[in-house]
């Protein structure tokens, strides 16, 4: 069982962007779930030579945020 670890970070415009950390899968969703839907099928597309191989994603939210101290 393999593990992929996805780079989520959050645009602008509210959409999402998750980066693989370990294989070349970029892929994008405009809310939490459809980019679920988007990295799983990335991910198939990706390995679809390896149908039977079992894969758990853990995706890692990268929030930037900006505050003041007074």
């Amino acid at each position: 069982m393999d593990d992929l670890i996805f780079e989520v970070t959050q645009e602008g415009d509210g959409g999402f962007v998750a980066e693989c950390l370990t294989e070349p899968i970029v892929t994008q969703g405009d809310d939490w779930s459809s980019l679920k839907q988007a990295i799983s099928e990335a991910v198939r597309g990706f390995f679809f030579d390896e149908p039977a191989r079992v894969i758990n994603i853990r995706l890692h939210l990268v929030k930037d945020e900006v505050f003041a101290l007074a």
